[in-house]
């Protein structure tokens, strides 16, 4: 169904979905809206249950309860085309996939109205960006947070945004969709590898975070190290780690890393804690962590199906230098694998 132009959209609401915010069942079940493009909708009394309109985006949901989701056509918005560089790993008439500088915003929003990758993809592709994703953020399917680097693919037409947003929804169980990220944490885990299995919610008083929560959603981290670095000790002070992710909760990473007691260095929203740690660096790795000024993350590795072609697309990216100058002030050598 072409979301662009359809004017309602109707689900049942599953056993296992009962108790749930309608926010959430939206955004699980019609993927191609943001999460908070559906609680504008329901703010705007576009959202119904059983014939009864709802406008509390946490409204609990009951089983087999008839959502009717009317969804205006796309709109016209003045986003400004802005000549920001862009780093194009691949493009077709369908997709494009970009390697994300850390410090770019992905979309316009309060306080970032310009300046952001949306302004940059509008110049750099003209009119042929997807409009499924709202008018703030057409053509993104999935975002990075704005200190994390990497690699991001970007939707051209809808069709194709749909097909994306489906692949995303399914988080890779039963597709080739893979999505892997480099973190340097502070310390090292005891084992070398292991799965990190906790919900993930808002912050209960820190609007803008968020935190493991019992009765949040659904949030799964695989984890490997691939490097342990000493402190001037000789203990280890901190490690390279390969995440995998399973489900794509805001902040998972860093949320997930830190509940086990290893926040990404240069994280201060989620590693104020650990800031004391900086003293049992050596002096470079010191300066490289002071020069980073971001959470040491970046995503490296992307797979996705073409959405028409159907064929299997796997993208790498290096450690950008800042990273790459902070894991060789840590004692490293050669490449991670």
């Amino acid at each position: 169904m072409d979301l662009t132009q359809a004017r309602s959209e109707t689900v049942v609401v599953a056993a296992e979905e009962a108790g749930e915010r309608l926010d959430r069942v939206l955004a699980a079940r019609v993927a191609e809206l943001s999460r908070s493009r559906h609680k504008a909708l329901i703010l705007a009394g576009r959202v119904a249950i059983d014939g009864a309109t709802i406008r509390d985006p946490g409204h609990r949901v009951n089983a087999g309860g008839s959502i009717a989701l009317d969804l205006p056509p796309a709109q016209d918005v003045e986003i400004k085309a802005e000549n920001i560089p862009l780093t194009v790993v691949f493009e077709d008439d369908e997709l494009i996939v970009l390697d994300k500088p850390a410090g770019l915003v992905v979309h316009p929003a309060a306080g970032n109205w310009s300046g952001t990758l949306v302004n940059a993809l509008i110049a750099h592709c003209g009119d042929s960006l997807s409009g499924v994703g709202g008018e703030k953020r057409p053509g993104i399917v999935h975002r990075l947070d704005k200190n994390t680097s990497g690699l991001m693919v970007v939707a051209k037409t809808d069709r194709a945004h749909r097909a994306l947003s489906r692949q995303f929804a399914d988080h890779g169980r039963t597709g080739p969709l893979r999505r892997g990220y480099l973190a340097f944490a502070w310390g090292a885990p005891d084992r070398p590898r292991g799965t990190i299995d906790k919900p993930i919610d808002r912050h209960p008083h820190a609007r803008d975070k968020m935190a493991v929560r019992e009765g949040g959603r659904e949030a799964l981290t695989h984890w490997e190290v691939l490097e342990r670095y000493s402190g001037t000790d000789g203990a280890p002070v901190a490690s390279l780690v390969a995440c995998r992710l399973e489900t794509g909760r805001t902040h998972q990473i860093r949320v997930h890393l830190a509940s086990i007691g290893h926040p990404l260095l240069g994280d201060d929203v989620y590693g104020p804690g650990f800031k004391t740690k900086a003293n049992q660096l050596g002096p470079d790795a010191q300066d490289a962590l002071k020069a980073l000024g971001r959470q040491a993350l970046h995503a490296y590795l992307l797979t996705i199906e073409h959405p028409s072609q159907g064929k299997e697309l796997a993208f790498r990216s290096e450690l950008p230098d800042d990273l790459r100058r902070l894991r060789h002030s840590l004692g490293a050598q050669g490449t991670p694998t």
